[in-house]
């Protein structure tokens, strides 16, 4: 490797000492193929990969060799979602396998791959269930993740998954309320878990927060010189993040080797042009916390990114910012409710539209 390039690269490397995971929030034949992800672990030090039906979308509709692939299942797969997963299962196993040697290193801490349940299933716990157990079967790697959106259903169906012993990723979280929720159902089945003499170890979940739609939905609410504008999303999320450092409680848990829950940044693209690129990756590194990226927004980290420590425990100006939101009639629970429905409606016509691509 060049000295350009291991000098952009020690940018990305630096969040690492930093005590915070990137991942690549992306998935495609390509990436594997062409040695980019291999690369990104081995030069940039990626820790990890989420996916979604948005982005194997993309995938489907523009790689060459997903194309390609689609006679074949067309002829040996009835229903349009055994063809999807039979063209990209078999990607996620090897990003999987990719990320394998880091999962051994980290004792199970990292190297994770998610792949998301239907989204179709949103408000069915008990398919939910299902699909996670049939999904983690299928992919039957101890690195892979299941995605399960972060519905009222679909934090029943976590406490379920986890308790049989599955890694989840918990999606689509917009507010303080499901960050509280999904903690405590975590919990939950790690406590039945150890009720029933089962072991708790190497069982990882992590709470994806979004951030950018946050900002976007309450910037549009705000006038336009207002100087709280994107201001929401990081105020509440460096919240999130020193009320979780402050939690105790997990203390129990970890005596019998369990992992904690991590809080993942998701939606950490920015939506405009005016804001700086990677904002929402500068301002949002500490310890023992992910932030998954687009290749768009890794690039540019890796160009010009500042890695410094920006979360801590101290958060009365983040407090004031959310008390001035509220001040001006701006409810971010009722903001991330709307943005959980926009997000699975999303997620849904992203995947009703890559089975059509399979038909």
């Amino acid at each position: 490797m060049n000295n350009m390039l291991e000098h952009s690269a020690s940018r990305v490397r630096a969040v690492a000492d930093l005590g915070q995971q990137i991942w690549l929030d992306d998935l495609s034949r390509e990436l594997l193929v062409s040695g980019q992800l291999a690369e990104l672990i081995a030069h940039d030090g990626v820790q990890g990969l989420t996916s979604n039906p948005a982005i194997f979308h993309h995938a489907i509709q523009h790689d060459p060799a997903y194309q390609a692939a689609l006679p074949l299942l067309r002829t040996a797969h009835a229903a349009p979602e055994a063809r999807f997963e039979a063209l990209v299962i078999p990607d996620v196993q090897r990003a999987c396998d990719l990320f394998a040697p880091l999962y051994r290193d980290a004792d199970g801490k990292a190297g994770f791959v998610s792949f998301e349940v239907s989204p179709r299933l949103a408000h069915d716990a008990a398919a939910t269930v299902a699909d996670a157990k049939r999904l983690w079967a299928l992919i039957a790697r101890p690195n892979a993740m299941i995605k399960i959106p972060a519905t009222p259903t679909g934090i029943a169906a976590l406490e379920e998954v986890i308790y049989a012993g599955i890694n989840v990723n918990m999606t689509l979280i917009f507010s303080a309320s499901q960050i509280q929720a999904v903690r405590a159902a975590h919990r939950r089945s790690l406590a039945r878990r150890l009720q029933d003499k089962l072991s708790v170890q190497r069982i990882a979940s992590v709470a994806s927060v979004f951030i950018s739609r946050i900002d976007v939905a309450v910037d549009a609410l705000l006038p336009a010189a207002d100087p709280l504008r994107g201001q929401a999303a990081m105020a509440a999320a460096r919240i999130a993040y020193a009320d979780w450092k402050k939690d105790n409680g997990f203390a129990v848990f970890a005596a019998f080797g369990a992992t904690p829950q991590w809080l993942l940044w998701a939606s950490t693209a920015t939506k405009t042009a005016a804001e700086r690129d990677v904002r929402y990756v500068e301002g949002l590194i500490g310890a023992d916390t992910i932030n998954t990226v687009p290749d768009a927004t890794l690039a540019a980290f890796r160009d010009h990114g500042v890695a410094a420590a920006a979360l801590g425990t101290e958060v009365q100006a983040e407090r004031a910012v959310l008390a001035q939101l509220a001040h001006q009639g701006i409810d971010l629970e009722t903001i991330g409710q709307q943005l959980l429905a926009a997000g699975l409606l999303q997620f849904e016509q992203a995947f009703s539209k890559l089975l059509a691509l399979t038909e």
